[in-house]
């Protein structure tokens, strides 16, 4: 009978301790991003800055909301503003990625990442609008090294990684290669592209069977965009001649110039047309009943040993895209 007595008063303390919540845990890169929006007091901003969408900083800004238990930040209006819990993150993220940083030189010291040069390349669209800023990102950590950046189309980076001119390479399509390691990085949008004075700047939106009717203007053989143009809107025995091609241009650059001169139209990545649309000299409109998107890749040359700097320069990109090891 004690014992009986003995159990059952047990079981009723148990009841009354509180169960406590999971064990809280982040990672340096929600904290990077939760720290940017912070300072710059916008996830919009803090977006451009960590090279993400502002649907993928809002996501995980409440990933890490999730995690640790409470509300981070007030979202009051266009205004961020700390919580209380938020305050006492903040103060620590911040010295945890200054030892990060600390941490990070003393190993690039040891490891002989004081200087040199990286020859690396891109396709059109993450060479000329994605890179670059990146490529300022990773120097202000290892300002020594140098970066020697090729733009071309896909397969010629890809032929240039396999024949050991570059190191690295940012692609517009998989690489199907099998000497080529590939991993998925940025998403990107594909859209219709027309002049701000075209009889379809007014729609949303255009059907395929328009778009074959009117003049076209395609980019050459080996680009990544071509290649999704064609799986798009020219599958199967459809082939790209179907369409009413009235130029092949080597770049992004100029068939936005084409398209702005009157020459046709024709698909671009939302990415290379930035500029433009907020100048309101083009408009983008959706192929309807086709949402075209693709990811760019990251290839490199599995057969080869990387120097330092690409394993560097590699887990550099990969940590930027969100796409961890």
């Amino acid at each position: 009978m004690v014992d009986l007595l003995v159990g059952r008063k047990r079981d009723e303390m148990k009841k009354q301790i509180p169960v406590r919540n999971p064990s809280i845990d982040f990672s340096f890169r929600q904290l990077e991003i939760f720290v940017k929006v912070v300072e710059l007091g916008s996830f919009t901003k803090a977006a451009d800055a960590v090279f993400l969408a502002q649907a993928s900083v809002s996501e995980r800004i409440a990933t890490l909301e999730r995690m640790i238990g409470t509300r981070l930040l007030d979202r009051l209006g266009r205004q961020v503003l700390l919580t209380k819990a938020g305050e006492l993150l903040y103060k620590h993220a911040v010295v945890l990625l200054k030892q990060k940083v600390a941490v990070r030189l003393e190993m690039q010291d040891f490891l002989g990442l004081r200087g040199g040069e990286l020859c690396m390349g891109g396709s059109t669209v993450p060479g000329e609008y994605i890179l670059p800023k990146i490529i300022g990102r990773f120097r202000r950590e290892y300002p020594l090294v140098s970066v020697n950046l090729t733009v071309a189309d896909t397969r010629e980076i890809e032929d240039r990684v396999l024949k050991g001119k570059i190191e690295l390479g940012v692609v517009g399509s998989k690489s199907l290669h099998r000497s080529l390691s590939c991993r998925e990085m940025w998403q990107d949008d594909l859209v219709l592209a027309v002049p701000s004075e075209h009889p379809w700047a007014g729609k949303n939106d255009v059907s395929v069977e328009e778009i074959f009717q009117e003049p076209f203007i395609i980019r050459e053989e080996g680009s990544g965009t071509l290649r999704i143009i064609e799986d798009y809107l020219c599958p199967g025995s459809r082939g790209i001649d179907s369409l009413n091609v009235v130029a092949r241009l080597s770049t992004s650059t100029a068939v936005k110039e084409g398209i702005k001169g009157g020459l046709g139209v024709s698909i671009l990545s939302s990415r290379a047309l930035d500029t433009e649309l907020k100048a309101g000299i083009l408009k983008a409109l959706k192929v309807r009943d086709l949402p075209m998107s693709r990811s760019f890749y990251l290839v490199r040359d599995k057969r080869r040993s990387s120097s330092p700097l690409c394993r560097a320069m590699f887990d550099f990109l990969l940590t930027t895209s969100g796409r961890q090891k």
